[in-house]
C-alpha cells in the first residue's frame, strides 16, 4: 500500500536536498514559498501538476517519490 506519510517526507527529502532555496523553488513552480514550507513540513502535499513539475525542477523520477516500485510488489 502506498502511504501518504512516506510520500511526504520523500518529497521533504528532496526539497532539502535539492540544494535550492525555497523561494528558488517557488518561483520555478509558480506557487508561494509558503507552499513549499508546507511540503516541507509534510502539512500539504502539492497538487498533481504542481507535484510533476517539482519532480522536474528537483530532477526527480516519480515514481520514486510516489514508491510505486513498493506498490507493485504487494
Amino acid at each position: 500500500m502506498i502511504k501518504l506519510e512516506k510520500i511526504k517526507l520523500k518529497i521533504a527529502e528532496a526539497i532539502k536536498q535539492s540544494g535550492l532555496t525555497q523561494t528558488e523553488i517557488a518561483k520555478r513552480l509558480g506557487v508561494q514559498q509558503s507552499n513549499i514550507s508546507h511540503y516541507v513540513r509534510g502539512d500539504k502535499m502539492p497538487a498533481l501538476d504542481t507535484f510533476a513539475k517539482l519532480c522536474a525542477v528537483l530532477d526527480l523520477d516519480a515514481n520514486d517519490i510516489l514508491c510505486v516500485d513498493e506498490y507493485s510488489q504487494e
